[in-house]
């Protein structure tokens, strides 16, 4: 019998874990996706062993699981190999590497979300087969993943990436000391509290139940303030968008998380704002996309991850 390779791949998320058995041709032979527990540290690190464990148990015969790689919304320190998320309950420095490691059988590739975004967008995705991409993420918090001529880049402290930190707005917001300034302006939440602080029927009832995707949703059906809000929205995200190509010259941007589910309704408007601001050569050669992969970009993109560390 001919055997085939693959890893075990998990996207570890502050709402959910998705766990697969992703072979070298990119199939996904086995998945499953649960909840994130926000017990303790301990109870979402017992979940990524358990994931993993019946990924491994679930590999057919003639695949040979070689490691498992995942990714993480936060910063992954890879000198003193610890993880800080703050989306994810007590993982504020800790060894999580080494802790998985004591756990599971095989081989173990970690890095931040961010990074295997980029990873799974050039290997399966909308930027497949290039080497200078960025993968801008805007959901819940804003993160890009870089990858120039076919490396990505961490920086000299494994921050690069934190673009939710760059400065758009010349007025300083006390919230921006916080999350930054183009995260406090243009992600998912902050969709979400413009709405609630605009489009609530009175003051009473600011903050009641008003979502990203909520706003986003009656822009579309035509609501004049919700259409405002995202048109502002659009500003600062083409603004970013546009200091990112004239920084880095890069040959696609791909444009995914959450807010982006909104499709092309968002994406022209950004693409109309980044035009405005962007260097004119540049500009006018890059490729603004929607992620191809969606949801399933973190998971494709921790396979690859360990592929190319073990495979």
């Amino acid at each position: 019998m001919r055997q085939r390779r693959g890893v075990v791949a998990l996207d570890v998320g502050g709402t959910k874990i998705a766990c697969g058995l992703v072979l070298t041709d990119g199939s996904v032979e086995y998945s499953r996706t649960v909840p994130t527990s926000r017990e303790s540290p301990d109870s979402v690190s017992e979940q990524i062993v358990v994931l993993a464990t019946q990924a491994i148990e679930h590999a057919p015969r003639d695949v040979v699981t070689a490691a498992v790689g995942f990714v993480v919304p936060g910063w992954v320190n890879h000198a003193d190999r610890t993880v800080w998320a703050p989306n994810v309950a007590g993982w504020d420095h800790i060894p999580l590497e080494q802790l998985l490691k004591e756990r599971l059988p095989l081989p173990i590739a970690l890095d931040s979300d961010r990074s295997g975004y980029v990873r799974g967008e050039t290997w399966l995705g909308a930027a497949r087969g290039l080497k200078d991409v960025v993968f801008l993420a805007v959901g819940t918090g804003i993160g890009a993943g870089i990858m120039a001529d076919g490396h990505v880049l961490h920086g000299h402290n494994d921050l690069a990436g934190a673009v939710g930190w760059m400065a758009l707005n010349p007025t300083f917001s006390g919230l921006y000391a916080q999350v930054g300034c183009f995260e406090a302006e243009a992600s998912g939440s902050a969709v979400g509290r413009k709405g609630a602080v605009r489009l609530a029927d009175d003051q009473a009832r600011a903050g009641d139940g008003w979502s990203a995707q909520r706003v986003l949703q009656a822009a579309v059906d035509g609501e004049s303030r919700a259409t405002e809000i995202i048109d502002e929205v659009a500003v600062y995200l083409g603004m970013a968008i546009a200091n990112l190509v004239s920084t880095l010259d890069p040959e696609m941007v791909v444009l995914g998380g959450g807010l982006f589910q909104a499709g092309e309704y968002l994406a022209g408007r950004v693409r109309r704002e980044f035009v405005r601001w962007c260097q004119p050569f540049a500009a006018r050669r890059v490729r603004i996309e929607l992620s191809a992969l969606g949801e399933r970009a973190g998971l494709i993109g921790a396979a690859r991850i360990a592929m190319n560390s073990f495979l």
